[in-house]
Formats: C-alpha cells, sequence, structure tokens
C-alpha cells in the first residue's frame, strides 16, 4: 500500500503562551493536491510554517512519507524534501530571474528533475526576463519566480501559501495552468488559498479551518457537488 505524501497527525501549535493550531489532523495523499481553505486568521500559514518547521509543532506527528519530521529544523526538512512558497514571494530582489533559480537549486532523487529551463517551460515569461533584476518584475512573474523556486529544489512536496493573492484575474488563470501542470508531473501539493474558485479548479481534497482546528475535511469532488460543506465555514463567495 502506497504511503501518503504528508499526514498531521493531532498536531498542536502555539505562538509563546498563544495556542493556535488544536490537534490538527489531515492527509495529503500521494500526487494529489490538497486545498487548505479558511478564512483570515484560520491558522492555514501557521499550519504551513508548522510543516515546514518554521513554527515548531508543541505536539504531534508530521509524517513525511511515513517520517516524522515534527522536530526537524527548517534545513532539514527541505533537504527531506518539503519546499515551501511562502506568502509574499521572498524572491531577491536585487538578483536576476535565473540567478534568483541558480541559487536555490538542489539535486535530490525525484523522477523527473526540475531545472532552469523545465522553470522556463512551465513559466515562459521568466525565460524573456531571465537578466532581469528579480525586484523589478510584476507581481504574477514574481509569483512564478517563486514556484520556480520551489521547485529547483526538487521537491516531493510543494507547499503553497496564497499563490493567487494580489493577482488580476489573467494572471491567477496562468499561475493556475502552472500549478496544474506540477500536479500531472506528480508533485504533491498542499495549497493554502482565499481564492475559492481557484482552489476548486485545481484541487482534489478540501480541508476547512476554522480558529486553528479543522471544521471540514473531504473529497474536492463532494464540494463541487454540493459547495455549502465548505462555504459554510467560509463566509461569504
Amino acid at each position: 500500500m502506497a504511503t501518503d505524501a504528508l499526514v498531521l497527525e493531532q498536531v498542536n501549535s502555539h505562538y509563546g503562551d498563544s495556542h493556535v493550531l488544536y490537534s490538527i489532523s489531515l492527509t495529503l495523499r500521494t500526487g494529489s493536491l490538497l486545498a487548505l481553505l479558511g478564512r483570515n486568521g484560520a491558522g492555514k500559514t501557521t499550519t504551513m510554517k508548522t510543516i515546514s518547521g518554521l513554527l515548531e509543532a508543541t505536539s504531534g506527528k508530521i509524517l513525511l512519507f511515513g517520517q516524522d519530521i515534527a522536530k526537524k529544523n527548517p534545513e532539514n526538512i527541505a533537504r527531506a524534501g518539503v519546499r515551501l512558497v511562502p506568502q509574499g514571494r521572498r524572491i531577491f530582489p536585487s538578483l536576476s530571474v535565473e540567478e534568483n533559480l541558480q541559487v536555490a537549486a538542489q539535486k535530490r532523487p525525484i523522477q523527473n528533475p526540475w531545472n532552469i529551463p523545465r522553470v522556463y517551460d512551465l513559466f515562459p515569461q521568466l525565460r524573456d526576463r531571465f537578466k532581469q533584476r528579480a525586484g523589478t518584475l510584476s507581481g504574477g512573474e514574481q509569483q512564478m519566480l517563486a514556484i520556480g523556486r520551489a521547485l529547483m529544489g526538487n521537491p516531493d512536496v510543494l507547499l503553497l501559501d496564497e499563490p493567487s493573492e494580489g493577482l488580476a484575474p489573467l494572471i491567477v488563470a496562468e499561475v493556475a495552468r502552472g500549478i496544474e501542470q506540477i500536479k500531472k508531473e506528480g508533485l504533491s501539493i498542499l495549497l493554502v488559498e482565499q481564492n475559492f474558485n481557484l482552489a476548486m479548479s485545481v484541487a482534489d481534497d478540501i480541508v476547512v479551518l476554522n480558529t486553528g482546528e479543522v471544521a471540514y475535511a473531504g473529497s474536492a469532488a463532494d464540494v463541487r457537488t454540493t459547495p455549502d460543506l465548505a462555504t459554510r465555514h467560509l463566509g461569504v463567495f
């Protein structure tokens, strides 16, 4: 039986004395996309930070292909095959597009390794601007570069935190196309997204968080048939 890519079992996290994640459990199936939804402050970004080691889980297990990574530091979690595309992109603005990709390169034993030409095939706009300083790119191009940088680490699991934030609808569609293509490659993706329609267009499974707890978990197919399963936890869409 195949091992799931990422499993959280009863994970709790704290910011100082503040309890922010309450016994979160979720499963990212290998080769699938799990959309993590919720209102602002629901705990979505906190979950991503906890998985990637930026915030330590105070209890519970985080299983990456069956191995518990809950107590590892961010560098070791990245080496193990998890890459985070953080909210706000956080590229190196003074480096060129290509330099941003070069510094992120890491060799890992995946089936179809990522390199700069493959990133350019995924996002042709980046090829056209390969010498341009990253800080002068449009918001959409910066998001594509942030995703490309993560792929250069050749991850098994990709964490995408609000990739459509602040982008025009046409650019959102282009980013969604890129995410679909990455998923077809067999990469396991955990997507945090406020854009419900984008999330539903790419997701296999849905988890809705509400104030640090799982309010709903189910298949995207069920939510497409009965949107109220998810949207009643999310407010107005």
